[in-house]
Parts: structure tokens; C-alpha cells; sequence
């Protein structure tokens, strides 16, 4: 193994670990959903009052759902018996695994956990403890119980509990890649009750793959199941029932012999048993489902490149078609929960499996094909599974699955409305950081070079590996060589990139040519040889040299120093884009609902009716590329009165838009807080933001962009991203003062995007 995998290993292993042990403790927390400010919020929440629901739900106990958050409250349960392929490590060593399910249940669909590690192996006295908590759950995700167990504790429990209840690493693993597997066949032009499968593995996953797969028309008889000793069949002894159900009557031994022949494989056992030989031997376009993590039972490259018509799928994200359970279980239970389905029937399953795979045969949002960064996704053999950041997925599988359990009796509180619960799904999906991690995504598929001023100090040298080991970026550290160095090895950062010290021998060439350009580009504004040369060894402006020479395709700077003095020797090098005036600036607010939209919030003071105009359009390309549809409210302190001279400045901005501009979605002048709120919108029929919130705020001057994006970073309410600067020909954006890791990283990755625009402009 080189050096190289051990430090990546090793850097990796640390930055879990700090990931994990960062305060707060923990992936998920607990935080108050009510008011709680009063004596009088306190005495409603618990005592005295809180003794009347309880009464009503005595009374009726399917009040629960009325009074408390059991409808939305799901427990992920498990004893570490079978983690992540780590096996049997006891239930107290599980609980990372739960409480990162329990992240993905908030974050995919708004779903409450609370993640339980129980300490029993025992099957018998498993059951009774869940069925003793039940009644504080609205839904049970079991997760990582080792098999042959797992299915009689699932069996008994679904007997036993009426709310849905489902073993993910069983249930959900089929859901998916039996949605995956009715593509693959349609692109192979091949029918299910007629094609052989293969499967490897025998344990919980794979028996409910298979039963699965059978309910959707294969034929049993059609099957050859593998385990580690080889084919199930009439000659083996000693089988659990769950495996005796698959017996083949056959004299094969072998997965090579299985395979001979096989239109399908799926595999869910261990990397690598799989061969390119094996594969020559299948039937014309094979489908190939390498479902081991991390690493399939045949690499996908050695697959591809010994068929060409193989059409394959893993449970890896850089490869096409991931079968990834995010896909499903938060969204299964998602409908389930809002019809409080007394359990999750074969229904249901079904209904998921036929909306997944229906989605993906639809055309492709454009916010998806940003999000991975590629020119189309069409359903073809590269794509025929939807990709886990489709915000389509949490309306599509949610409402199959609720009108699944309505039609088959099983729903406690039927939906009246699937217009008005679409809307309430949708509404759900702001509730966190998607877009950041769609994003980092876009940004890994064609990373560029980012170079990093200040990379002495400890936010910036963290945030260059993250960048680094997360393949957002590739950084080049700027900075004095021999103290970037010192820091590194005194925070323990091991990081195999450039680092650039303008001052260093190393670069005299460099410096030779920027001293040239430098000159050449100031020489009729004040400067001589002498200054050019003497400022080429400045960080200020060797940075802007890197990247007006084609040295860095990005520049972050700015970390410790103000804002105006960062950006000046900028604005010396670094050309506007055609048709720009004035540059300006824009920050993304992340709020929990959707991410907000400020400008300008660093450069022009008191910006023009014309100014406010170009910041507008400069905003509204910005927001484009994000995949979001730009609405710009145009703000000041009055509401379409135009009394002030404040306000008579941004009215004459919004005339000046709405005739250059008129398909754009923009007006003002208005208050903020009545741009943000549908209710106050109605009052104004005429405006063309229509009744639908505005995304992008134009501040009618600096003061008051600054001030309120500041306010929201220092009380912490929502992730602050940027400034991103808008209007030059490079992608250079300046950091805020002490800027976090966390906002280095998001500037970095933005500067990324922004570099693939240009390059493909």
C-alpha cells in the first residue's frame, strides 16, 4: 500500500472521528416544537395542563396521533448483530449506524427518530422489549439484525404491533433494486417470468430480494440462490428454512455454473467473486447488480470493459445506477405515517418499487442533471435508477405508498386531498442542506484547482482538506511555505498539494512573467517596474497573477483582512464581464424552508437606480445556476408607496426591469417581511411575484444588506454562504473576516461551479 493510501486512510479515519466527537454530541438532537418562553407556554406544555390531552388520549388512544408527535416519530432499532458489514459488534457500537439512519429519516423526509440500541440477543426477549416501547412510536425501522433472526423478529413484531414496521436492510434493498431490476429488463428487452437470475448471498437482504422479485412475476423455478458453499440446491444439508424455500434440483455446484447461461445476477455477498470470465458466460445483455460495499462482487470497470452490453448497477455513488435504500425507506414511511397505516403490507412495497421505477424513465429536472453534473440523464443503460438527491422521489413514492395503503385497507386516516398533501410534501423538502450537498456533488464530478490565501491558518488548512479528501476541489495553498508547514504538522494536517509562497525561490519565474503582466495592465495608472515588482511578491496580488494567468482556475482570499482592501488588487487584475459597470456581491442564506438570496452586500454603497438594476440581473444569472428560479423582491422600508427618495430610487429600478427585462420574476418596492409571506403578497395581485414568496432580496443600499446578513450569521439561525462576488471574468470570491470551515468549504465549492460554468460557456 503507497504512502499516499495510508495518509488518505489515516486522514480519513481522523476526520470521522472528529466528525463524530464534534460538539454537539451526536447526528441527531432533540429541540422544542412549541412555544416555551412564558410560565403560561410552560404550565399548556406539562403541568397542570398537560394532564387534558393526556385524559382525551386515555379516553381515545388514537388521539396519540392528534396530541403528540408519535405520527411522525419513528424508532430505529437494532442489537448490533449485523452492522454494515462489520458483523456482530454489540449494540452500544451500533449506535453511530442508528444514529445516521435517524439523520437520514430528518433530512430525506422530515421524519423524527429516535435511535434505540438494545442489548439482547435473545429473538423472544428482542420482540418483547420493541413491543414494550411501540406504543411511543408512530413507525419501527429495524436495522442490522443478523439473519436468520432477523426474520422472525420481524414476523412475530408485524403480528404483533399495528404500525408499520420494516427491516431496511431487508425490505429496503429489494424495494430498490427490484425497481431497478423492471428497467434493466426493459432496456435488455427481456421479460421477468422468463429470464434465469443468479443470486449471491443467502442472508436477510438477499432471501428478501428474491421473495420479491417473485411477487413481480419471476419464476421460481428460474432461481439458483448462492451462498459460501455454493449453489443451494437438493444435494445440501442442514439449510434454514429461509433457504430450504430456494432449493434448486440441480446437479450445478458452482456460481460459475450458475452463471452459464444466467440473464441476471445480483449479487449481495462480498467483493470480487465475481470474474470476467463468468460474466463472458451469461446471456447477451446481462444484468449485472454488483450490490457488495464498498466494493462490488465484479469492479465496475472490469465489467464494462469485458461486455459491452452489460447492464449494471452497485450500491456505489460513482458509478451509474447506485441501488442506494435512500431511495425508499424515508419515504415508505413517510407515507405510511400520514395515513397511519397499521403496518407496511406487500402493497405498499410494491407501489414503491413501481413509483421509483416510473421516475426514472421521466424526464430528468434540470436541478438533478446540475446536481451531478452532467450534460443529460435519459433512461438508457447508464441511468436507470432515479439518483438520491430527485426531489421528486419524496411525492411520487410517498403518495403511491399512502394510496397503497388506503386501497388495501390498512390506513387509519386517508388522505382527502393528494393535491393539498403534494404541496405539504413539498413543503417538507426545505427542511435542509440539499442544496449544499447537491452542490459538493456537482462540484466532484470535475473538480478544479482552488487556490487559498492566508493558508497558515487553521480554518483555511482544514478547509483545504476536507476539499481535498471529499474531491471537491483540488487546493493550491498560498501562503509563507515554511509556516504553512509548521501549522500543518502542529494540527496534525497531512495534505499532499502546492503550496505557493510568493516569495520563494521556486517561483522566480513566476514572479518574472507576473512582474509583466502586472506592469503592462497598470502602467498607465500610476504604477512602475519598481512597484510591479515589488508588489508581485505580495499575497494580494500574486493570487489575482495565479489566476489571470491560467496558474488556478479559482481564488479564495480574504480570511484576515477587510473587505475593501482584499478586493483592490483584485479589481487591478481580474477584468469585469462584458457589460458590467460594477461588480457586486450576493450571500446564500440557508435557512431551514430554502435557501434567501442577498445583494449587494459588500461593494456598492449607494448603488443608482441603474446600479440596482444591474445587481438585479447579476443576481438573477447567479441564483440560475444553482437550479432554482430567481424571485427578486426589490426591497425598501415602504410597500409600493414610492414616498421616500429611497423608495422613489428602487420604484425607478423596478420600471427600468420590468421594460428591459420583462420575462424576469421581479418587483418592489417592498418590505421584506411582505415579500416573504404568501398572505401579505395577495394584497398586491398586481405585483409579478404573484403569491408565491421571493427568494432574492436587492438592498437598496450597502448598510442594510450588510447589516441584515450579518445579524442572521451572528445569531447563527441559518448556514451564511459567501460573499459571491458577481460581475468579474475569473471566479475569485472573498472570504468574510475569521470565516468558519464550514464557509470556507462552501465558498471553495461554489468557486468550483463556478469555474465548470465558465468552461463550458
Amino acid at each position: 500500500m503507497s504512502n499516499k493510501t495510508n495518509r488518505d486512510e489515516k486522514n480519513f479515519k481522523e476526520a470521522v472521528l472528529d466528525y463524530h466527537r464534534s460538539e454537539p454530541k451526536g447526528k441527531i438532537e432533540v429541540v422544542p416544537s412549541k412555544p416555551h418562553s412564558s410560565q403560561r407556554d410552560l404550565s399548556i406544555a406539562y403541568s397542570p395542563g398537560v394532564a387534558i390531552p393526556c385524559l382525551e388520549i386515555e379516553r381515545d388512544p388514537k388521539l396519540a396521533y392528534e396530541y403528540t408527535g408519535k405520527g411522525n416519530l419513528v424508532a430505529v432499532i437494532s442489537n448490533g448483530t449485523a452492522v454494515l458489514g462489520l458483523g456482530n459488534i454489540g449494540a452500544e457500537a451500533s449506535k453511530p449506524v442508528m444514529e445516521g439512519k435517524g439523520l437520514l429519516f430528518k433530512i430525506f423526509a422530515d421524519i423524527n427518530v429516535f435511535d434505540i440500541e438494545i442489548n439482547e440477543t435473545d429473538p423472544d426477549k428482542f420482540i418483547q422489549i420493541v413491543k414494550g416501547i411501540a406504543p411511543t412510536f408512530g413507525g419501527i425501522n429495524l436495522e442490522d439484525i443478523k439473519a436468520p433472526e432477523a426474520f422472525y423478529i420481524e414476523q412475530k413484531l408485524k403480528e404483533e404491533l399495528n404500525i408499520p414496521l420494516m427491516h431496511d436492510d431487508q425490505h429496503g434493498t429489494a424495494i430498490i433494486s427490484a425497481a431497478a431490476l423492471i428497467n434493466a429488463l426493459e432496456i435488455a428487452n427481456k421479460k421477468i417470468g422468463e429470464v434465469k437470475v443468479v443470486i449471491n448471498g443467502a442472508g436477510a437482504a438477499a432471501i428478501a430480494c428474491t421473495k420479491l422479485y417473485l411477487e413481480l412475476g419471476l419464476k421460481k423455478e428460474n432461481v439458483l440462490m448462492c451462498d459460501s458453499k455454493g449453489i443451494i440446491n437438493h444435494k445440501r444439508e442442514n439449510l434454514t428454512p429461509e433457504k430450504l424455500f430456494f432449493v434448486a434440483n440441480t446437479e450445478m455446484e458452482t456460481l460459475a455454473d450458475a452463471l452459464n447461461g444466467a440473464d441476471v445476477f445480483i449479487g449481495l455477498s462480498k467483493a470480487d467473486v465475481m470474474t470476467a470470465e463468468m460474466l463472458l458466460t451469461m446471456a447477451e445483455n446481462p444484468i449485472v447488480f454488483g450490490l457488495a460495499n464498498p466494493n462490488p462482487e465484479i469492479e465496475y470497470e472490469l465489467a464494462m470493459e469485458t461486455r459491452k452490453d452489460t447492464i449494471m448497477a452497485t450500491g456505489r455513488s460513482d458509478y451509474p445506477n447506485q441501488v442506494n435504500n435512500v431511495l425508499g425507506f424515508p419515504y415508505i414511511f413517510r407515507g405510511a405515517l400520514d395515513v397511519q397505516a397499521t403496518g407496511i403490507n406487500e402493497a405498499m412495497k410494491l407501489a414503491a418499487v413501481k413509483a421509483i421505477a416510473d421516475l426514472a424513465k421521466e424526464p430528468v429536472p434540470e436541478a438533478v442533471i446540475l446536481a451531478y453534473n452532467v450534460k443529460n440523464l435519459n433512461f438508457s443503460r447508464e441511468y436507470f435508477i432515479p439518483k438520491p438527491f430527485d426531489n421528486r422521489l419524496i411525492t411520487r413514492v410517498s403518495k403511491a405508498v399512502a394510496k397503497a395503503a388506503m386501497d388495501s385497507g390498512i390506513a387509519g386516516k386517508p388522505i382527502e386531498n393528494f393535491d393539498d398533501y403534494e404541496n405539504a410534501l413539498l413543503d417538507r423538502m426545505g427542511r435542509d442542506e440539499k442544496l449544499i450537498r447537491m452542490m459538493q456533488n456537482r462540484a466532484r464530478s470535475n473538480p478544479k484547482r482552488v487556490t487559498l490565501g492566508n493558508a497558515e491558518e487553521y480554518n483555511v488548512l482544514k478547509a483545504a482538506q476536507i476539499l481535498y479528501e471529499e474531491g471537491i476541489a483540488q487546493p493550491i495553498l498560498l501562503g509563507e511555505k515554511k509556516y504553512v508547514k509548521e501549522q500543518m504538522k502542529k494540527f496534525g494536517i497531512e495534505l499532499d498539494v502546492p503550496i505557493v509562497d510568493p516569495m520563494d525561490d521556486d517561483q522566480e519565474e513566476n514572479r518574472l512573467k507576473y512582474r509583466e503582466t502586472l506592469w503592462k495592465l497598470r502602467q498607465r495608472k500610476g504604477m512602475n517596474e519598481y512597484k510591479a515588482k515589488r508588489y508581485v511578491r505580495q499575497r494580494d496580488y500574486f493570487g489575482p497573477l495565479m489566476l489571470h494567468h491560467g496558474d488556478t482556475d479559482a481564488l479564495i482570499v480574504g480570511f484576515s483582512k477587510n473587505y475593501s482592501s482584499t478586493i483592490k488588487p483584485i479589481l487591478k487584475i481580474i477584468e469585469k464581464e462584458k457589460g458590467v459597470d460594477k461588480i457586486a456581491s450576493m450571500m446564500m442564506i440557508m435557512t431551514e424552508k430554502r435557501p434567501l438570496f442577498f445583494a449587494d452586500t459588500s461593494i456598492i454603497p449607494n448603488p443608482t437606480s441603474e446600479d440596482l438594476v444591474n445587481i438585479a440581473k447579476m443576481a438573477e444569472m447567479t441564483v440560475k445556476t444553482f437550479a432554482i428560479e430567481p424571485r427578486i423582491a426589490m426591497l425598501s422600508f415602504e410597500n409600493f408607496a414610492g414616498i421616500s427618495e429611497t423608495s422613489k430610487k428602487v420604484a425607478k429600478a423596478v420600471s427600468m426591469l420590468h421594460e428591459k427585462f420583462p420575462n424576469m420574476i421581479v418587483d418592489g418596492e417592498i418590505q421584506p417581511d411582505f415579500a416573504l409571506n404568501a398572505d401579505h403578497l395577495s394584497d398586491y395581485p398586481f405585483s409579478k411575484l404573484g403569491t408565491t414568496p421571493a427568494n432574492v432580496f436587492v438592498f437598496p443600499n450597502l448598510e442594510s444588506a450588510n447589516i441584515s446578513y450579518k445579524i442572521i450569521r451572528g445569531l447563527k439561525v441559518a448556514q451564511v454562504v459567501g460573499p459571491i462576488l458577481m460581475g468579474l471574468k475569473k471566479p475569485v470570491h472573498v472570504l468574510q473576516m475569521r470565516a468558519s470551515v464550514d464557509e470556507i468549504v462552501n465558498l471553495a465549492t461554489i468557486a468550483v461551479l463556478d469555474a465548470q460554468r465558465r468552461e463550458n460557456a
